[in-house]
């Protein structure tokens, strides 16, 4: 029988269950998902790219909108998710490599945000721009052992503090960007071993214990405790949340996410310069082979400091191909997704899913791989 799951502490934040709801973006989880996450007894997280694309404060054609646009959005996204869930944990996601970066960091501290997640890349003076906001956690995404390091020791020298936690990405199960795998067969590869290694760092040249949250191909009970057996306190789900009625994407794209199976999981090239984990569809089949001519390669906000499409015509717009999908062009849009699908065969509340991942796991009523009723043609 499995155990209790405990609460999650993250700074002085406390969830009343170990999951982290993952950050997707654009427009895939908003203030409906986080709020209803939070509200659940989850943390709750509002992925900050691209939300003011769509948004009443973007003007293409004027200069510098875009970011001021993502800006108000934000406030805009944290006030629903907050009305929401008044008491719950909230957390905003902000990518290391977006040009307005700081100033997310600064409004969703400002803002309310109860923790601070990032990713693509080491967030080394995160800490300076939320100096003004104690209480808001700061919780790094990180890969190995080296990252951890560097964030911990520069963030130790310059500003007398440490990460509140860290989420570990599992690089061979993640959905969306992830860090290569060089030695994917190595044993210093396996998820098991950078934890470990860690959790030794922590303890014999820190003298602290930093709680560990580890992403990647994490969909039901049984993983959940699989993961936590190693030694970690707590888990993020991303992927398994797309299918649930308050996931902010278009009801298409959590349908394709539905139907999918392991066979449509592709490795994607990405603007970023680093794979991407992603469904197979025309757009993807398009992008592997950069043999497209109907990919949007127009670099619209700018949004990336270092971006391929951009700088050197090569790939494709990021923000415009999640945007997209998540929107509903199931053939033109980019659609991430972690390693393990077939999870579930319906759409459900996230308090049904949230109520199904806390209790103790009952075997899966199907594992039978179900056909697309419209399955789209790749080329």
């Amino acid at each position: 029988m499995a155990s209790i799951l405990h609460p999650l502490r993250i700074g002085k934040h406390i969830a009343q269950y170990p999951i982290v709801q993952g950050a997707m973006a654009v427009g895939v989880s908003g203030a409906k998902l986080a709020g209803a996450v939070a509200n659940a007894g989850g943390v709750g997280t509002i992925a900050s790219l691209g939300l003011g694309l769509h948004s009443p404060y973007f003007h293409q054609r004027k200069r510098g909108s875009f970011f001021e646009a993502n800006r108000l959005a934000l406030i805009d996204e944290l006030t629903k998710a907050r009305s929401i869930s008044p008491d719950g944990a909230i957390a905003v996601n902000i990518l290391v490599a977006t040009k307005d970066y700081p100033v997310l960091a600064q409004t969703a501290a400002a803002q309310g945000a109860n923790l601070i997640i990032t990713g693509a890349g080491l967030p080394l003076s995160l800490p300076e721009y939320t100096a003004d906001y104690p209480d808001v956690a700061l919780v790094p995404s990180v890969s190995n052992l080296f990252s951890a390091q560097l964030i911990c020791q520069i963030w130790q020298r310059k500003y007398n503090r440490l990460p509140d936690a860290l989420i570990v990405e599992n690089c061979q199960q993640v959905g969306g960007h992830f860090s290569q795998c060089e030695d994917v067969n190595s044993p210093g590869f396996s998820i098991e071993s950078v934890i470990s290694q860690l959790r030794e760092y922590f303890q014999q040249h820190l003298g602290v214990k930093i709680p560990l949250i580890v992403t990647g191909g994490i969909g039901d009970r049984t993983d959940i405790d699989r993961i936590l057996a190693i030694g970690v306190d707590g888990v993020q789900i991303g992927t398994r949340f797309i299918t649930t009625e308050e996931c902010d994407a278009d009801e298409r794209y959590k349908d394709y996410h539905l139907q999918s199976s392991a066979a449509d999981i592709v490795t994607v090239p990405s603007p970023v310069g680093k794979p991407s984990r992603a469904l197979r569809n025309f757009f993807a089949e398009q992008a592997i082979t950069d043999s497209s001519t109907t990919q949007e390669r127009r670099c619209i906000a700018n949004c990336l400091e270092t971006c391929l499409c951009r700088d050197t015509g090569k790939t494709y717009c990021l923000l415009q191909a999640l945007s997209k999908a998540a929107l509903g062009d199931l053939e033109h849009g980019l659609i991430f997704s972690g390693a393990n699908v077939r999870y579930t065969e319906r759409i459900m509340s996230v308090t049904e899913l949230m109520a199904e991942l806390t209790q103790p796991h009952k075997p899966m009523v199907s594992n039978v791989v179900v056909q697309r009723k419209n399955p789209l043609q790749v080329n």
